[in-house]
């Protein structure tokens, strides 16, 4: 059995910081693991600007209520699902994902939580370290034969995880720190990458 494997942020959604940087007008929010490849680096340094501006979770909520997929994606999963099991592994939190998920027919999502006081986002936990990684390898004990994509740094452990892993729109310094995963750039180029891996011998 097959099993697709799917970042959300970049892939199937906008990215959901870069939309709060934009709407709040906080420069430093816009870095993403498309920029920084220390996870908990990052988050930390987010975490003292919300608190630093004064931004509780009901603000990211109302930015995030008034995002949508990228255009295509709903279809893209849909084609998907109709020939894979399909998860969404994401490193972002289910306080955020939830509107976005409704949107994209509620696929399955493993990803973290926020740690939440009065509103105030003041940590996060996550679902084990290296999580992408080990629920591919939890997959392949189940006797899945697992293709994967993502767009950033923290999808590439999945993607050298999977028996196929495929890069989608990633930035360029990813691509020449990466070379041995294909890239696409458009949902049907994905498409065809699935299908393709789909056809390799296991």
């Amino acid at each position: 059995m097959e099993l697709a494997c799917l970042d959300l942020e970049g892939v199937l959604v906008p990215e959901i910081w870069i939309n709060v940087a934009e709407r709040m007008g906080i420069a430093a929010l816009r870095l993403t693991t498309r920029d920084v490849p220390d996870y908990d680096q990052l988050m930390q340094g987010r975490l003292a600007l919300l608190d630093q501006h004064g931004l509780k979770l009901s603000d990211i909520q109302r930015v995030i209520a008034g995002m949508g997929p990228l255009e295509g994606a709903r279809e893209f999963l849909d084609g998907l699902r109709e020939r894979f099991q399909v998860v969404i592994l994401s490193d972002t939190y289910y306080e955020f994902a939830m509107p976005l998920m409704r949107q994209l027919g509620w696929p399955a999502l493993f990803c973290h939580r926020l740690e939440v006081v009065d509103d105030r986002v003041v940590g996060y936990t996550l679902r084990q370290a290296d999580s992408k990684r080990e629920a591919v390898r939890a997959f392949h004990a189940l006797n899945f034969r697992v293709i994967a994509a993502g767009d950033s740094y923290n999808d590439t452990a999945m993607l050298a995880e999977a028996e196929v892993g495929i890069l989608f729109r990633p930035p360029q310094k990813v691509i020449d720190e990466f070379p041995q995963f294909p890239v696409t750039r458009t949902f049907d180029e994905m498409r065809e990458a699935f299908d393709r891996a789909s056809l390799q011998s296991v």
